[in-house]
């Protein structure tokens, strides 16, 4: 039997970024759990669509977003504090790639960046000033072992996560 923690999140909005699938859902799941409302935001609407059937809870809504759109971020974040309080952002969303540093292509640098590290950056800009209003609320960036120590072929990845980390 395994026995996790059990927190009080009732009352509490969490936008959680790449909730469509893997990390970002389980989180969201656990967030529910605990009696959260919950926001999950990707780029994948099938995906979305996809994670939402299978959680199947009332509290679970979600958009399709870019967090690399400034436009787009700072209108949503808009619509959703016209109804509900954002009290918790967990950046989660990312996007890998393994590749020699000297055959990677320019326009997979641009994206990767624009995803791990102006993505986090944009969010917590536009969802901090709401906290920081309400003098509440909690924002986690979510990196990687690689923000830490870097590894052949993962050059890129780990300077946008040591930037995360930053």
């Amino acid at each position: 039997i395994i026995l996790m923690n059990k927190f009080d999140f009732n009352n509490r909005t969490a936008v959680i970024t790449g909730g469509g699938q893997g990390f970002g859902l389980d989180i969201a799941k656990r967030f529910l759990n605990s009696g959260a409302k919950v926001i999950i935001w990707d780029i994948d609407e099938e995906l979305l669509k996809s994670a939402a059937k299978e959680v199947n809870h009332s509290n679970l809504s979600y958009n399709v977003i870019d967090v690399s759109n400034y436009l787009q971020i700072e209108k949503t974040v808009s619509e959703i504090t016209t109804q509900n309080k954002i009290d918790i952002l967990i950046n989660n969303a990312g996007i890998n790639m393994v590749s020699p540093i000297n055959e990677i292509d320019e326009k997979y640098l641009d994206e990767i960046y624009k995803v791990n590290l102006r993505g986090p950056i944009i969010m917590t800009k536009e969802i901090s000033k709401i906290m920081i209003k309400k003098r509440r609320g909690k924002i986690i960036n979510i990196s990687s072992i690689f923000g830490t120590v870097g590894k052949s072929g993962r050059s890129l990845y780990s300077s946008t996560k040591f930037g995360l980390v930053g």
